[in-house]
């Protein structure tokens, strides 16, 4: 089925949205200029993180081999490449982010639902990508001062599980993001189209760097147990749907940056550049660096600040400790901070700015104390089926009701004439679908707490989430007839 949208663009026209559904920032853009390389770059700013490092590497101690991880890795982030693909085509055809595309299956109301949801769980994962990267900036301070020392133990010195020079390297690098963010879009473009290149070049020179120091006598097989049978397989899925999981939010976000594409053809190729082929780079790096911590420091170290810890250089430590800073922010940009934004601003538009939505998560972040929060994995489980569940309406609603057909003025009217108005603005089939989804969602992560036999549930549960919300809304939709309205 061929796509069809109908555009309205003119700044003429565009007043002519209602103000309680519309910003500049929310506005459809009247000039899409993001290439293949933009995101491609995007998409290397969110691998080349510390989280991304850590998820690879922990695939390891799964009892996987070394080409059953590469295997693993390379299935889970070409389900993210399909993925990524659906979600981007509506909000680039549109040139408008998330939670205005998401009024067509939730309704201009209904919407607000949607992005409050995405919005909070962005806001938690802000906070804990801060505290990861606010991780590596205190190694330098340590390394620079060791007499900080005790002002890094939360037991000496700390409040509300944190240290008092965690707080110090939280709020530096808490100043840093909001003063990226502030400086808008372009300003961010500049900074992801350079961060990604800058974190290759430092983890070629770590591993380079390790490779001598282990006379390129490295291992590959990197785990401390092995598998076989049925047990392997299950394990490999298992991992597959970890590194989907990783990715979720990326995902479900990719639509506020593939409406900066300036065709859907370059975003596939963005796409196909970005995740694939660049992971898998990113993948024999990280395999072969933590290979070779295991004859350099005679243990297997998987994380990336400790790898850098462990170097005998002031130079080398700030360097790397500065580039996976860099990296850390760079994900935690274009992931957590840039969509919430959208999101509460599309609450009350001429009240909220972009900016200020910004701000308003950038807060958000610190009342949420995200350090204890990342270590409560029953709670991101709970995100990620949540977040699965709005992909799987997202997508049902766009590729089998509506046909791939948009009507964008009407995503900015009240009148109960347009295509997304619904009830009220509310479309009752995607509330009740995201409810339904949710609901299995916590249970997958319930159930296996109680009954030992059902814990790989819970790997599941962004799967589970997804399939539940997009096979609901396709059946309610259909049977209210979402797609009846002649605008449509």
């Amino acid at each position: 089925m061929t796509d069809s949208v109908t555009r309205f663009r003119a700044p003429a026209e565009a007043t002519s949205y209602d103000p309680r559904l519309t910003n500049e920032d929310l506005a459809p853009l009247k000039k899409q200029t993001w290439g293949a390389y933009n995101i491609f770059a995007f998409w290397m700013s969110d691998v080349h993180s510390v989280g991304g490092y850590l998820t690879a590497g922990s695939l390891f101690a799964l009892g996987l081999t070394t080409w059953q991880v590469f295997v693993c890795l390379i299935a889970g982030i070409c389900i993210v490449q399909f993925f990524c693909n659906l979600v981007a085509k509506p909000s680039q055809l549109a040139g408008v982010p998330y939670p205005v595309i998401s009024r067509v299956s939730f309704g201009v109301r209904g919407a607000n639902i949607a992005a409050i949801i995405r919005g909070l769980i962005a806001v938690a994962w802000y906070g804990v990508q801060t505290f990861l990267a606010a991780a590596a900036l205190n190694i330098v301070f340590l390394k620079l001062w060791p007499g900080l020392a005790p002002w890094a133990d939360a037991g000496q010195h700390g409040f509300l599980g944190l240290s008092v020079l965690g707080y110090v390297g939280f709020a530096i690098l808490w100043v840093a993001q909001a003063a990226l963010f502030w400086r808008g879009m372009d300003s961010i473009r500049r900074f992801i189209d350079l961060a990604g290149p800058a974190v290759y070049v430092t983890m070629l020179a770590l591993c380079v760097y390790l490779l001598f120091k282990a006379d390129f006598a490295i291992d590959l097989n990197l785990s401390d147990h092995r598998l076989s049978g049925w047990t392997t397989v299950g394990t490999m899925f298992g991992a597959v749907a970890l590194v989907v999981s990783y990715f979720s939010g990326p995902m479900l976000n990719f639509g506020d940056f593939s409406r900066y594409g300036r065709s859907f053809a370059a975003v596939k190729r963005g796409n196909f550049w970005g995740l694939p082929l660049n992971f898998i780079f990113f993948s024999l790096l990280t395999v072969i660096t933590a290979a070779a911590t295991v004859p350099v420091y005679g243990e297997l170290i998987t994380d990336p600040i400790k790898t850098v810890q462990r170097i005998d250089s002031t130079f080398a430590i700030v360097l790397g400790a500065a580039t996976f800073v860099t990296a850390t922010v760079g994900i935690n940009i274009v992931a957590n901070f840039i969509s919430p934004a959208f999101d509460f601003s599309n609450v009350s538009p001429q009240r909220i700015s972009w900016r200020m939505g910004g701000m308003i998560a950038a807060v958000g972040s610190v009342l949420l104390t995200p350090w204890n929060w990342y270590n409560n994995d029953t709670a991101i489980h709970y995100t990620l089926g949540i977040l699965g569940a709005l992909i799987g309406i997202l997508i049902a609603d766009f590729y089998l009701i509506r046909r791939q057909k948009l009507v964008v003025a009407d995503l900015f009217t009240m009148e109960e004439t347009g295509a997304y108005h619904y009830s009220k603005g509310y479309n009752v089939s995607a509330v009740k679908a995201v409810i339904a989804a949710g609901f299995v969602s916590v249970a997958s992560v319930l159930v296996p707490r109680w009954i030992d036999a059902a814990l790989w549930i819970s790997d599941y549960s962004w799967f589970i989430g997804c399939g539940v919300g997009f096979a609901v809304y396709t059946v309610l939709a259909k049977r209210a007839g979402v797609a009846r309205p002649s605008a449509a």
